[in-house]
């Protein structure tokens, strides 16, 4: 097996556990770091399946600016770990091992029919064609107006934390 192989599985295997735990866990702090988690273990999925710039804008953008974003309203807001339901565990738990299930049956379906290698991933784009789309006065007012909706939502969170409110 190759480096490449090693990498990918071991990739694949933390995204899939780290997954878990962001769902299994009661903190939501502790959940959101296991999401970037997550997000870093796909960055590294996309490195090696050849989307470099995939991978470098997963890192930057969702690990980066909006899980910095999510964590600063989580703290902001001082959420309190979730609650358990005494009634409500039992169907959860039959409901949540049947999606499981189902989703064991989905994948071993798929990797059971694979009769060839997976293609390459073949997107081949650098930040500068990106960049120049991204900023030119077609994609310019759309791209500040999530800015200020950015800023927006966290001027409402700082709101809603306030203690005197």
């Amino acid at each position: 097996m190759t480096v490449d192989a090693v990498t990918f599985y071991f990739a694949a295997a933390l995204a899939v556990a780290s997954a878990i735990v962001v769902v299994a866990q009661r903190n939501p702090i502790y959940s959101a770091f296991a999401l970037i988690v997550t997000l870093c273990s796909l960055s590294a999925i996309y490195g090696i399946l050849g989307a470099s710039f995939v991978a470098i804008l997963q890192v930057v953008v969702y690990a980066g600016a909006i899980m910095v974003l999510f964590l600063f309203v989580l703290m902001l807001l001082n959420v309190r770990p979730e609650e358990r339901f005494a009634g409500e565990s039992r169907r959860f738990k039959l409901t949540a091992l049947a999606l499981g299930a189902l989703l064991v049956a989905q994948v071993a379906t798929v990797l059971l029919r694979a009769d060839r290698p997976p293609l390459a991933a073949g997107f081949d784009a650098s930040s500068r064609p990106v960049a120049r789309i991204l900023f030119s006065p077609q994609y310019l007012y759309a791209f500040e107006a999530t800015s200020v909706l950015i800023l927006a939502a966290l001027v409402g969170a700082m709101a809603l934390a306030r203690k005197d409110a």
